[in-house]
């Protein structure tokens, strides 16, 4: 995969499985990890797609094949409140802080789905944790709006608001086709890891 071809997968290496490794290199050199992450952060904001291609490229030098979507997908659940601190709301009031614990709910819940997604009666029972999960966090979104200060700032969070749903959507119709074909799906994992990343922003 080259940088120029995005895929949702893409822009999760560096929050989900490289920033976890940092913090654990930070316990034992704080310079080198701070200077490492430093470097990785400013490459992956100017060359989006960086860290996957960097990921990609080790596991291809070591002949490993696994799935990625599903692999960031899974270790989406594994990462703590501190690790993911750049994503998570720091203002105080409870509104944010609600629309935190919700945003981190949704995400442990999907990061369930590659190892329940062969097992259709789990699976039909996480799906409906998802649904009401969705609903929770957009609940916690329209909490949140009423602390948004002037009409642009209130107008860029209805358009992610619109987007979260219009891909939530499209997770839907995904899962109805995965029922109707019986096999696992690519745009599954995809389609997840997409929705976990606007929901971030």
């Amino acid at each position: 995969m080259k940088m120029s071809d995005e895929t949702p997968v893409s822009s999760l290496v560096l929050p989900v499985l490289i920033r976890p490794i940092l913090s654990q290199l930070e316990k034992r050199n704080v310079s080198a990890s701070q200077t490492l992450r430093s470097a990785l952060f400013k490459t992956e904001n100017t060359h989006p797609g960086f860290a996957y291609n960097l990921v990609a490229g080790i596991m291809k030098q070591g002949d490993i094949s696994i799935n990625m979507n599903e692999s960031v997908l899974r270790l989406q659940g594994t990462v703590s409140d501190l690790e993911g601190g750049e994503y998570r709301l720091n203002r105080s009031e409870d509104a944010f802080q609600e629309l935190n614990k919700k945003s981190m709910a949704l995400k442990r819940i999907l990061s369930r789905i590659p190892d329940e997604i062969n097992d259709r009666k789990t699976f039909l029972e996480t799906i409906k944790e998802i649904a009401s999960a969705i609903k929770k966090l957009l609940d916690a979104v329209n909490e949140v709006s009423a602390y948004i200060p002037g009409p642009s700032n209130k107008q860029a969070l209805e358009q992610r608001k619109r987007e979260f749903v219009k891909y939530s959507k499209r997770f839907s119709n995904t899962l109805k086709d995965y029922f109707k074909e019986g096999q696992t799906d690519l745009t599954v994992y995809s389609l997840i890891s997409y929705g976990e990343q606007r929901q971030d922003h």
